[in-house]
């Protein structure tokens, strides 16, 4: 079991903001999750509650990722406040599960690492 957090890289954004949206989709997600899958998340806690961040470059392959994925596996979208270093309103990052491995493999097996 594994969580895909997902972040965009063409905003350009901070370490500090990269880690605080993160941080927002891993949350959403997991919230999610719960009331979605339930027994995934306590397979997901027991096993360690394993997290990968990987990266896109644009919203474009964000939001196309998003909508193939979260016809499988609990999945939100990350839109920032915009009182730092982004727009308002600007999708900043996408959570995904947790969920089996062999689904998040599928799902995000080809993007890389952040």
């Amino acid at each position: 079991m594994k969580q895909v957090i997902v972040v965009r890289t063409d905003l350009k954004m901070g370490k500090g903001k990269i880690c605080a949206q993160v941080a927002h989709a891993s949350l959403e997600a997991y919230k999610k999750a719960l009331k979605e899958k339930p027994e995934w998340v306590r397979s997901w806690e027991t096993e360690g509650s394993k997290k990968i961040v990987l990266k896109v470059n644009s919203e474009k392959e964000l939001l196309e990722l998003f909508e193939r994925a979260k016809k499988e596996v609990p999945a939100v979208l990350i839109r920032d406040a915009g009182l730092t270093q982004v727009p308002p309103g600007s999708i900043t990052a996408a959570g995904f599960g947790p969920a089996p491995d062999e689904v998040m493999d599928r799902l995000f097996g080809h993007l890389k690492l952040l």
